[in-house]
């Protein structure tokens, strides 16, 4: 994992606290603010502290301690979020003997590391001597920097057999372009199925968008959302595996939907009371059948995600609407209702069929005071338009 900056520098900014204090109370454009911390620090030493004010902020959405923690550009967007990390860390620590460390492939921020070692010691590898450190420091925050080893050495000359391992591979190639196809990240996937194969138990990280579907057929797959976005692709293996099962894991909720994605058998039906939008990590995991099974709730069409049923189902594996009126796919019909209801903003939703979102919004006549969400699905094999509210948490 690429540094963004060499490890003197970093150094010199960790033993500089007080550059922060600087940024804050800096004012006037971004230009007059660099001039004036340009007087007191190094111009390098400035760049870097910006960028890295930067990274904090936008990390306060993963991490509690965001503002005290050391990261690069990459190795933020790469991390797990603290409750993700923690999530996979219960769950691979219930296959560590006692005083065995976890082996961590790939230190990165150190997120993972940092969950694993809440619950016993670890040894965590990276090539990159600035990922080590920063790392390093982001421990110390968190009070765990006495229970990780951290090694700087190349993960493909590590004996696996018999350990507990967790990797995340950098899923960027040689030339920093992320990747979706696992035969082009580090390890490579022959590097990847030789650990799933090698190792006492283990989880593999990926991308949910990389093409992992087929390529590691003796372990378990788990999708991983949180706040309703997916995130992870879980490949885990040796006794933490499920062979054939898959898993769609939300997050926060911590529920979890398991099965064989060929194995259910799901109804289908028109649009009725309520309609549900199921979360990423199901639909990436190829469990709707099951989710319909489970709920009782409907499918709309083969081809649609899209769920429905009479009476409002809570579930943490799907958002609820209201439904209001089902039109055809005209869009007279639609903006004569949204003028009748008064409606002046809408959530436009659509999965399969082709939509201009922005050229759909901007063809309505949003000049009310309401709002609703128009999903443009197929029903039964035809385009239709529904109109609904969405239902809070505090009506299910």
């Amino acid at each position: 994992m690429n540094s963004d900056g060499p490890l003197e520098l970093w150094q010199q900014l960790h033993s500089t606290p007080e550059i922060f204090d600087a940024i804050a109370a800096a004012e006037g454009s971004e230009l007059q603010r660099q001039t004036q911390l340009r007087s007191q620090y190094p111009a390098e030493l400035v760049r870097l502290a910006l960028e890295l004010t930067s990274l904090r902020e936008q990390a306060r959405l993963k991490f509690s301690l965001a503002d005290q923690l050391w990261m690069t550009r990459q190795s933020l967007e790469q991390s797990s979020s603290e409750e993700l990390a923690i999530y996979k860390a219960r769950r691979l620590r219930t296959a560590v003997p006692d005083n065995e460390p976890v082996l961590d492939f790939c230190t990165g921020l150190g997120a993972d590391a940092i969950a694993l070692a809440a619950g016993g010691t670890v040894i965590t590898y990276d090539l990159d001597p600035v990922v080590l450190q920063l790392a390093r420091w982001n421990a110390e925050t968190y009070g765990v920097a006495d229970r990780i080893e951290f090694r700087q050495q190349d993960v493909n000359d590590v004996e696996v057999a018999g350990r507990v391992l967790h990797l995340d591979p950098d899923q960027r190639d040689a030339s920093g372009k992320r990747q979706r196809r696992l035969e082009l990240i580090q390890p490579n996937l022959e590097k990847m199925q030789q650990l799933a194969m090698s190792c006492r138990a283990g989880v593999i990280k990926l991308s949910p968008a990389s093409n992992f579907g087929g390529k590691f057929p003796e372990c378990e797959v788990e999708l991983v959302s949180w706040r309703g976005e997916c995130k992870q692709a879980l490949i885990w293996c040796g006794e933490l595996a499920e062979p054939e099962q898959w898993r769609a894991t939300v997050l926060p909720a911590g529920a979890s939907l398991v099965g064989d994605p060929l194995s259910a058998y799901p109804q289908f039906g028109e649009v009725a009371a309520f309609i549900y939008d199921p979360d990423p990590a199901v639909v990436r995991a190829g469990m709707i059948n099951h989710l319909s099974e489970e709920t009782g709730a409907s499918r709309l069409d083969e081809a649609e995600e899209y769920l429905t049923s009479n009476e409002l189902i809570a579930s943490p594996f799907m958002a609820a609407f209201e439904v209001h009126e089902v039109l055809g796919r005209n869009e007279k019909e639609l903006r004569r209702w949204i003028r009748s209801n008064d409606i002046g903003s809408v959530e436009i939703k659509c999965r399969h069929l082709k939509i201009d979102v922005e050229k759909t919004r901007k063809s309505l006549p949003l000049q009310g005071a309401g709002t609703a969400t128009v999903i443009f699905a197929r029903v039964g094999g035809k385009s239709k338009v529904i109109v609904c509210s969405r239902v809070s948490e505090q009506q299910t």
